[in-house]
């Protein structure tokens, strides 16, 4: 994949994944309160950076150890935990 081929999936996934999640809710409960609007959204800017940008390193590290395939695997498989755990009230 080109840089920007790369780039586009990341943007797109990451913007589909997040929207309507706990986190944006979040985002929106704090500006609702009043909140200044910039200090909310450099506040949930930086941490999504940072979160991000531990799961790059964690990711690349994971990779020179682990096969991509069982990371994706392991990926799935946490995502469908997570997802019957949200569905029978767990978290």
């Amino acid at each position: 994949m080109t840089f920007w081929q790369t780039f586009c999936s990341t943007f797109l996934l990451v913007f589909l994944a997040e929207l309507g999640d706990k986190t944006q809710l979040s985002v929106m409960l704090l500006a609702a309160q009043d909140r200044s609007a910039l200090s909310v959204f450099l506040g949930a800017a930086l941490a999504l950076i940072i979160a991000s940008l531990l799961a790059v390193l964690v990711g690349g590290a994971l990779a020179r150890c682990i096969s991509p395939s069982y990371i994706q695997k392991g990926a799935g498989l946490v995502f469908v935990s997570v997802g019957l755990l949200l569905l029978l009230g767990k978290i």
